[in-house]
């Protein structure tokens, strides 16, 4: 199949622009739920204050005036730096409601980055969460010779904080903001997002209005299960994500409670006291919770009955799946039996650690390795995958309950069309999809024929559900000309708990070579566990480098997962020789994005030397 629509469920035209899906909330209950805010250095197990739709709305509309008094005009933009919280949601709808453009900026973003974004899409005014970040708001403003309106935080700041600016906009009256908010139309550009830049430099994605309510009225449409009123969910993913602030409107637009984390640290701990009945995870959060459950066992001798209960939830998995397709599957006795017991030992528990509410999990921003979703399936916490990307306002195609295949991200989101080139790219055309960049030179070959080209190699079923097969600039061509898409590989190494990232390597070789990158935090549990002190100890380099790990236990370890990864693909596909290493893999070391995706040809090149050393001696038969 080539090309695949899924027709729109709901015409965004009910909607003037993306306000209407707060203010059609307050008009059909005001006095839900809408939030629940952390009290200010309390503890995520203490009790959250609730915040009503309608108070949202108060405090939204303040704020908005607020902005008006500081000068802010319509279409100007508004620039945001904050980590995720409460604050960051209230600033972005203000911002709308005063008739203004936001402009995300990630909160580790360095000082060139800031000032770049800042210079690029022309800020006016900006809200940073803290004075540091405030500092750095008010730098870029100067270096980019901007004249400012000013810079707020959202921390408390005599002077300069949302508190002020509320205060500021007293004498605004509401017929003003409700003026302001209804200027913009369903083709007004609501947001500039600047992508994270694995392959190029960041770029300015214009999102409409338009895109936002079309994404939001489908999804919900689409998801009736998933989302439905009375339901929670805690957004801990970056609020300069477009994924977070899709997912904070259909919550907000469907009454759905919504949660804010920062730190991701303490959302297993809020898991329980919030008990939420959906959540958004990357891959990586659902391979640490089957490691420390792993780990868990192994502290008990129970070693042995936890790997038969892992093959017992990916069979049963398995067989879900099955039975979505046909009804009439019946599980056999065995495993019935096997997964009823399983269920008393581990799998009750483990959903307990999650809150006990969980009715879904959905991934995204990576690739989910198929087997991994079958045992949260057989777990009894269902995985939706699906895939999009910023141009596409988040979801473009996904995964639905009673209709998950595992490996693959799903069908067209409702509204959207997703066609095949004749090289395997993946194109898109449909509501979600954005305006263009905001340099007109980067459209050049963005589009073709009216299509998005989001850079993706995939394949459609006869269903039109889509499977990736890697990043069209990611290809690798060896010395025999073979041309190898390198992401499959690298997604099986990486369903190792020990594995950050994993890179395949081999332009003009023989032979195709793998860097693999350890996990720092995964790595020093498994030292201990153990008990090889000299690995738990190990420093990263100071200087951004990478440090090689040669201790024979540990490739050992990671060579069966390199060996399984090989198994499952073509002999000429496989890697013949890896080495494990050691990096600094923060955003500030220039290998990863926000998203805390590998920035493939930065590390590549600072790691040179290392893949030269790959091919100064003979391939490793022991990893075939």
């Amino acid at each position: 199949m080539r090309e695949f629509t899924s027709p729109p469920l709901v015409e965004a035209s009910t909607h003037r622009n993306a306000t209407d899906l707060l203010m059609q909330r307050v008009r059909s209950n005001p006095d839900h739920a809408a939030f629940d805010v952390r009290t200010p250095g309390g503890a995520v197990t203490d009790p959250w204050r609730e915040v009503s739709t309608a108070v949202f709305a108060d405090e939204v509309r303040a704020l908005a005036k607020g902005f008006i008094a500081a000068g802010i005009q319509p279409g100007e933009s508004l620039a945001i730096m904050s980590p995720t919280r409460y604050e960051w949601a209230l600033t972005d709808m203000a911002a709308w409601f005063a008739g203004a453009v936001v402009v995300p900026v990630y909160e580790t973003s360095a000082a060139p980055q800031v000032t770049a974004i800042l210079a690029d899409a022309d800020v006016r005014l900006a809200i940073g969460g803290s004075a540091e970040h405030a500092v750095l708001l008010e730098q870029g403003f100067a270096l980019a010779g901007l004249a400012a309106l000013g810079v707020w935080t959202l921390d408390a700041r005599p002077g300069a904080d949302l508190a002020d600016l509320v205060e500021k906009g007293t004498l605004i009256p509401d017929s003003a903001v409700e003026e302001r908010r209804l200027l913009a139309t369903l083709d007004s550009v609501v947001t500039i997002v600047y992508t994270s830049g694995t392959t190029a430099a960041p770029k300015g994605a214009l999102i409409t209005h338009g895109n936002f309510v079309g994404q939001v009225l489908n999804v919900a449409a689409a998801y009736t299960e998933v989302v439905r009123e009375g339901g929670n969910t805690i957004i801990f993913l970056p609020m300069a994500h477009v994924l977070a602030r899709g997912l904070q409107l259909i919550c907000l637009a469907n009454g759905m409670r919504i949660a804010h984390l920062s730190d991701p640290r303490d959302v297993v701990p809020a898991l329980g006291a919030l008990k939420p009945t959906f959540l958004v995870v990357v891959p990586r959060v659902l391979q640490k919770i089957q490691a420390s459950a792993a780990a868990a066992a192994a502290q008990k001798r129970l070693g042995r009955v936890w790997a038969s209960a892992q093959r017992t939830a990916v069979e049963w998995g398995r067989f879900a799946e099955a039975h979505d397709a046909d009804p009439r599957l019946r599980a056999s006795a065995g495993l019935r039996f096997r997964r009823a017991l399983f269920d008393r030992l581990f799998y009750s528990r483990l959903r307990q650690l999650v809150g006990g509410r969980l009715d879904y999990l959905l991934s995204g921003a990576g690739a989910l390795d198929a087997e991994l979703s079958l045992f949260f399936r057989g777990l009894g916490l269902p995985v939706i995958e699906g895939y999009g990307l910023t141009e596409t306002t988040a979801p473009l195609t996904g995964n639905l309950p009673g209709s998950i295949t595992s490996g693959s991200v799903g069908v067209p989101m409702p509204g959207t069309s997703v066609r095949l080139s004749d090289q395997g790219e993946v194109l898109a055309r449909g509501v979600g999809v954005f305006a263009g960049y905001r340099r007109p030179a980067d459209d050049a070959e963005a589009f073709v024929d009216g299509y998005f080209r989001t850079g993706d190699l995939g394949e459609l079923d006869h269903s039109g559900r889509l499977t990736l097969k890697g990043r069209i600039k990611d290809v690798i061509v060896t010395a025999g000309g073979k041309t190898i898409s390198p992401s499959i590989w690298e997604g099986y190494v990486e369903g190792d708990p020990l594995v950050a990232h994993a890179v395949m390597v081999g332009e003009g070789k023989p032979y195709l070579g793998g860097l693999v990158l350890l996990d720092p935090e995964s790595l020093a549990a498994w030292a201990e566990r153990e008990g090889l002190a000299g690995l738990k100890g190990l420093r990263i380099p100071d200087d951004g480098g990478a440090v090689q790990i040669d201790d024979a236990r540990l490739l050992a370890v990671i060579g069966q997962s390199v060996s399984a990864a090989n198994a499952k693909i073509a002999r000429s596909e496989q890697v013949r020789r890896f080495v494990l290493l050691l990096t600094d893999l923060s955003e500030a070391n220039g290998f990863v994005t926000p998203t805390m995706k590998l920035k493939r040809s930065a590390f590549t090149s600072r790691a040179s030397h290392i893949v030269e050393g790959l091919y100064s001696q003979p391939p490793s038969p022991g990893v075939l």
